[in-house]
């Protein structure tokens, strides 16, 4: 039994989401497939930015799945730290940039 709620045997069984509504899952993989083509963003590119988002939404089967696209398509650990660092900046300037909200709030029931 697996005691881990994340069971990276899982990433490989992300095709099955259409057992139970194939209609939909059908419409979101043909998009999924568009929208990482070679475009105005290369392939490439996308893999990068897509590893980025996968460390700023937290989720490790995209983390899995991006780690080794970047990897094959040729960035090196260095270039995906970097890209991790940069969501997390993001992510940290988002959590800070709320704080205005809490000192208006503040400054609202203060007076």
């Amino acid at each position: 039994m697996n005691n881990n709620y994340y069971n990276s045997d899982d990433l490989a069984k992300f095709g099955n989401i259409g057992e139970f509504q194939k209609e939909v899952a059908d419409k979101f993989f043909g998009w999924y497939g568009e929208v990482f083509k070679d475009s105005a963003l290369s392939a490439k590119e996308k893999s990068l930015i897509a590893l980025a988002v996968s460390h700023a939404v937290q989720c490790p089967y995209c983390i899995d799945a991006y780690s080794s696209d970047a990897y094959e398509k040729g960035y090196s650990e260095a270039q995906m730290m970097e890209a991790v660092h940069v969501a997390a900046a993001i992510r940290g300037g988002a959590t800070l940039v709320h704080g205005v909200q809490m000192m208006n709030k503040v400054k609202d029931i203060a007076m």
